[in-house]
Order: structure tokens, then C-alpha cells, then sequence
């Protein structure tokens, strides 16, 4: 199914600048800035809608992180000066470019010293704070008194996909899912164990925006952690073919997909296309 050449790629097209971004990089600098989208939404929204790393748009915006990540320019978004700043930038810049790219270099070192944090962290079986903060000071060389940051977001979960040693993944996966808050970005600050109430609602297309983090992992005992969720999508089809999670869903993020959800039926299919690509993966 084809939403590349629709209105919602159209619109994001149309306000790509000449040097591949969209301006500001970083979600959050929207409500303070005076600018439609950001960088990060107008890729985040572009993937969703099927571009990849073989269209021009995409690989112009790459191009532009990559020299981003190398130092040869610089994204204008605000300092925050209490936090790492620097590692922050890296981490996000690698993660959208190996959203497109799964194996580059640059961001290939970037999610070594990830790993190698977060593989530490876990040796005895679990997480230990303690060892977390340890390496991650000894790795990414914070200025002192900066405050570090954590890895239970979309970026984390993203840089560290299929690049920790298969024992420490398998609980790091079970972390994962029972964190208390979800994994930070999405909006849904519940921990992943905990199915949504409602399935036609927003909360459940927050939810599966998390979901399809996960199923990238390629180890089959992490994969097995998520039959629960294979089950529950399964219980929820309309005639055991199609999927609808509802007008609430509508979020401008994941759906809509087809330019408009006047006819229900364009709602059911691009509902129907998001989860079966989740389930091939489950």
C-alpha cells in the first residue's frame, strides 16, 4: 500500500529546506519556537508513511544529520545547559539516521558506547543504577555536574536495537516491559505489561507506536515476551481479518495514513496496514 504520493507527504515535502532539515531538530523545541514541525517529526511522520533511505528527501535529511553528527554543522536548536548535552544530540542524531540507515560507522560508535553502558548495567541479571551511572561517565565523558540521561525512551530503545549481548537483551527486555512509565516519547505512561482498556483509542495507538520499537529486536526469546501482545491483537479483529482502533486514534502521528477518514473504511485500512506490519514482525 502506496501513502507516499499523498497530502500528508505533500505537506512535509513542500517545507523540507535545501540543506535536508526542517529547521529545528528536537520535538520539544516546537512550543518554543515559531515553526510548523521540527526535523524529528517531519522524519518520524515520513518513515511512517513508508519513505526510506531510497528517497531523495530522506537521504538529503540523512546527509544533513550525518554532518550534523561529524561536527561539519550544527542543528540550531536551544542549549540545555544543566544536562550532556552533547551526548544528547548524538544519541538523537544517530537514532533517526539509523532509523534509515541500520548500519553506519558514525552511528555505529555511538551505539557501542550505548551498549557497552547498558550491558554493563545489567551484568548481574538486572539493573543496577549504580553501574549506570558509573559507565556512563566513564563512556561518554559528561562535563561534571551535567545531568545524564536515561535510556527508557525512543531513542535508547532505538540506538540500542539488536547491538546488546543476547544474554543482558533478555533482561533488558524484561526491564523494559515492566518499566512503570512506558517508554518516554509516546505519551502512554504506562508500563508495556499493562494492555489498554479501550483498544479503539488513542492510548492503544500510543501503545503499538512503542510495540513496533520492539519487535525490531531480532532475539527469539525477547520476541517470545511479546506473544501476550500478538494475542491481544489477534483477539481484537473485526471478523478476524481487520483491525480498527477508532476515530480517537487519529493522532497526526501514526494515523491518518490515507488523506482523509471521512469513509470508514479508509480508517479500517490504514489501521489494518500498521498492525499487520507489527504482527509480520511479532
Amino acid at each position: 500500500m502506496n501513502y507516499k504520493d499523498g497530502k500528508w507527504a505533500k505537506k512535509i515535502l513542500e517545507l523540507q529546506n535545501n540543506d535536508g532539515s526542517w529547521g529545528f531538530f528536537h520535538s520539544l523545541s516546537i512550543s518554543n519556537f515559531k515553526q510548523s514541525m521540527t526535523t524529528e517529526q517531519a522524519l518520524r511522520r515520513l518513515e511512517i508513511l513508508g519513505f526510506t533511505i531510497n528517497d531523495i528527501p530522506v537521504q538529503k535529511a540523512v546527509e544533513y544529520m550525518n554532518n550534523c553528527l561529524l561536527g561539519n554543522e550544527k542543528i540550531p536548536d536551544y542549549y540545555e545547559k544543566g544536562s550532556d548535552w552533547k551526548s544528547y544530540i548524538d544519541l538523537m542524531l544517530s537514532t533517526w539516521i539509523k532509523r534509515f540507515v541500520p548500519d553506519n560507522n558514525n552511528v555505529n560508535k555511538i551505539s557501542d558506547k550505548w551498549a557497552e553502558i547498558v550491558n554493563n548495567s545489567f551484568d548481574e541479571g538486572k539493573f543496577n543504577q549504580q553501574n549506570y551511572e558509573t559507565m556512563y561517565n566513564r563512556v561518554l565523558l559528561p562535563e561534571k555536574g551535567k545531568r545524564i540521561w536515561g535510556f527508557m525512551n525512543f531513542y535508547g530503545i532505538s540506538i540500542l536495537t539488536n547491538r546488546l549481548n543476547r544474554r543482558i537483551e533478555e533482561a533488558f527486555f524484561d526491564y523494559v516491559i515492566n518499566y512503570p512509565y512506558g517508554i518516554g516519547y509516546f505519551g502512554h505512561n504506562n508500563p508495556i505489561n499493562v494492555l489498554p482498556n479501550v483498544f479503539q483509542s488513542k492510548r492503544t495507538s500510543e501503545y503499538i507506536r512503542m510495540i513496533d520499537l520492539l519487535v525490531n529486536y531480532k532475539n527469539k526469546k525477547c520476541k517470545e515476551k511479546l506473544d501476550f501482545i500478538k494475542k491481544w491483537l489477534d483477539k481484537n479483529k473485526i471478523d478476524n481479518v481487520e483491525w480498527d482502533l477508532g476515530r480517537d486514534s487519529k493522532d497526526n502521528i501514526l494515523f491518518p495514513l490515507s488523506d482523509s477518514w471521512r469513509k470508514d473504511e479508509d480508517r479500517v485500512k490504514d489501521c489494518t496496514f500498521v498492525i499487520s506490519n507489527i504482527i509480520k514482525k511479532l
